[in-house]
């Protein structure tokens, strides 16, 4: 298992890591992502450590904390073993005070947390998402006397717009704050607005990307193919966005499968491990979150690790999966001399 440096920090992870979204299944919503008890959480775990993969990812909000107990537990006895992430911010309860990024909503869940996880420190704690209705300076402020505790070792964000982050790594450096090192994002062959302005950013800043979705709602395992109906249990078969991602036009889906049909083969891999190993050479990338329902899926999706597309099979991809960006960055690409960072 390769290990990265997770953004401007020294700290190592590995490059890939595993999502508990899967955990608990508390509720309809997160029961169709997966319901892992703590017995084959824990079979998960001892297949991920046996390959080199000892960095799991949770929230406080996966299925109304169950996951991180579940994760918790499935670790007992070994948490100097693994890495721990884990995020905060969206609404944990149903009073005025139970979401956001305020003090008093991060040092509840942060404690929380801790409490369920049975830990005394979380490797990485994200900000779910950025909070309009609180000082930025009031957020990072707490998670700055969080990692002084030594309750928190490092910080990041997740789902951040371009201003959101730099507006906050400002303030970091103009009050000596601990400073984001990672940003957990969506990213795939089928969702590249990562790269418009975040990607650039994370370059310029040395902030690194932890990917979450990178098999795009399902839309890249293989089961999804021209001519083929959705199976049966699918994400993608739910009304809401919410559940089932953004929405992305059959023919691109389409053509970005069958480009990694065609490597797949040239490599004797699965399409699932071809769309991980592509954004494993992206910049920025330090980590990319897999899911597994079962041990079927998590030794398949650890499979994409060990070995590289050629330099012509990414360009190939690159190309089934390129989209016009919105402007600016479209204007910019005219300019490749004087806009030296990457754009999609």
């Amino acid at each position: 298992m390769e290990f990265r440096k997770l953004g401007g920090s020294g700290f190592k992870v590995p490059v890939l890591s595993l999502g508990t979204g899967t955990f608990g299944g508390s509720n309809e919503f997160f029961k169709a992502w997966g319901g892992s008890g703590v017995e084959e959480a824990t079979r998960l775990i001892d297949i991920c450590l046996e390959a080199g993969l000892n960095m799991f990812d949770s929230a406080d909000v996966y299925s109304e904390g169950l996951a991180e107990e579940v994760l918790g537990k499935a670790i007992a006895g070994r948490r100097d073993q693994v890495i721990i992430s884990t995020k905060a911010t969206f609404r944990s309860g149903p009073g005025p005070n139970d979401v956001g990024s305020s003090r008093h909503h991060l040092l509840r869940s942060c404690e929380a947390s801790l409490r369920r996880l049975g830990t005394d420190y979380i490797d990485l704690y994200q900000m779910h998402g950025f909070d309009a209705q609180t000082p930025v300076e009031e957020t990072l402020q707490v998670l700055d006397d969080l990692v002084k505790s030594g309750k928190v070792r490092y910080i990041g964000c997740s789902n951040f717009s371009g201003w959101h982050l730099m507006k906050s790594l400002a303030i970091s450096e103009k009050y000596g704050l601990s400073r984001y090192v990672a940003h957990q994002a969506y990213y795939s062959l089928i969702g590249r607005d990562y790269e418009s302005e975040l990607m650039p950013l994370g370059l310029d800043q040395q902030v690194g990307a932890v990917v979450w979705s990178p098999l795009g709602w399902g839309r890249l395992t293989g089961k999804i193919r021209r001519g083929q109906a959705l199976p049966e249990v699918s994400r993608l078969r739910a009304k809401s966005s919410v559940d089932a991602g953004p929405p992305v036009p059959d023919e691109q889906v389409y053509r970005v499968v069958d480009a990694i049909d065609e490597i797949a083969r040239e490599n004797g891999k699965s399409v699932s491990q071809i769309a991980l190993n592509w954004l494993l050479q992206r910049p920025t990338v330090a980590n990319v979150i897999i899911g597994a329902r079962n041990e079927e899926q998590l030794r398949q999706n650890l499979g994409a690790v060990g070995w590289n597309l050629s330099a012509e099979q990414v360009a190939k991809l690159d190309a089934a999966s390129a989209m016009t960006p919105a402007y600016p960055y479209w204007h910019q690409r005219f300019f490749p001399e004087r806009n030296p960072f990457p754009c999609s």
